[in-house]
């Protein structure tokens, strides 16, 4: 069973850090199922997140393919995360997410 970080909310209240939009691709290479993946990302480090495009088959019960993540990250939220994907051995490049606001 996954728990949530109470340190990141705690991290979160405390301090009003700067965020960043950015969209993350994630290779996925059968080492960790595309739900836990979700799910870890969601309930371990309490990154929202948005699901851009997927493209996941399920070989033997093993996810391959990629998915890009719409996500609005801290630094040390994102640091973390990359942290967790590169001791998983799963392949991720990020771009940041400009968007131009009309007012």
């Amino acid at each position: 069973m996954i728990t949530p970080n109470p340190t990141v909310q705690i991290l979160h209240n405390r301090i009003n850090l700067q965020k960043k939009e950015l969209i993350l691709e994630i290779e996925l290479n059968g080492k960790m199922k595309f739900e836990h993946l979700m799910n870890t990302i969601y309930n371990q480090f309490g990154i929202c997140h948005k699901v851009l495009s997927a493209n996941v088959e399920y070989v033997n019960g093993r996810s391959f393919g990629s998915v890009q993540l719409y996500i609005n990250v801290t630094s040390e939220e994102y640091q973390e995360l990359e942290f967790f994907l590169n001791k998983n051995k799963l392949l991720n490049t990020t771009v940041e997410y400009l968007c131009r606001k009309y007012f």
